[in-house]
């Protein structure tokens, strides 16, 4: 009870530092939104995208699942994908990955049951497009992180083939997908590619190393 009463007492101190800096704040997120980035990254808890990225409200549209996985079949991110392109044309799309990602791990581990097991289907047909170069890798840490780099080179390329973001580059929308991992360890946010209209999808290379 103790922590949740801490949030409540959080959420007033936040209010009334904005309100204090700037009276009209409030008012002027009634008014809507107009973010320009939606952001398609991890649920794991020590990853918030506004925090390290200081970004205010108002500007990122956020949708999150365990290993930042693209599922067509996935109708909540599909409906957030519809509304961000359709409905507010963000300019950008980022898929985030991150270091010693859980879902990641459990992928390569196995041994996994329920819901996770059956999410995580999308990860294993990722991992298996890529196993020779993971098998390459030394066991433990150096495995999971290079899955981490190519599982966001595979989600961001299935992204751009989705029927949202296709219609979206074929009417010339300015829109451009990122794909970027979050170092855990110093906190950094590292790019490693982007996927535009005029992009040759069929020539995307894994990435470099940033992990």
């Amino acid at each position: 009870m103790r922590d949740s009463r801490q949030l409540l007492l959080a959420n007033k101190a936040w209010a009334t530092e904005l309100t204090d800096e700037d009276p009209a704040f409030f008012q002027r997120q009634i008014a809507g939104q107009k973010p320009k980035f939606l952001w398609i990254g991890c649920s794991d808890s020590r990853v918030g995208p506004e925090q390290m990225t200081q970004a205010q409200p108002g500007t990122m549209f956020i949708h999150r699942n365990v290993a930042n996985l693209v599922d067509p079949a996935d109708l909540n991110l599909m409906s957030v994908l519809q509304y961000a392109v359709d409905v507010l044309q963000v300019p950008n799309i980022l898929v985030v990955g991150h270091h010693g990602c859980g879902g990641i791990k459990a992928t390569l581990a196995g041994g996994v049951t329920g819901p996770v097991d059956r999410w995580l289907d999308t990860a294993r047909a990722m991992l298996a497009n890529h196993r020779d170069e993971i098998d390459a890798q030394a066991e433990g840490e150096a495995q999971v992180n290079r899955l981490v780099e190519v599982n966001v080179r595979d989600q961001l390329v299935k992204l751009s083939y989705t029927e949202i973001v296709e219609r979206a580059f074929a009417r010339g929308q300015d829109l451009t997908l990122h794909g970027w991992v979050y170092d855990m360890r110093d906190g950094l946010l590292h790019p490693l590619m982007q996927i535009d209209s005029d992009t040759d999808r069929d020539a995307i290379a894994r990435p470099e190393k940033v992990l």
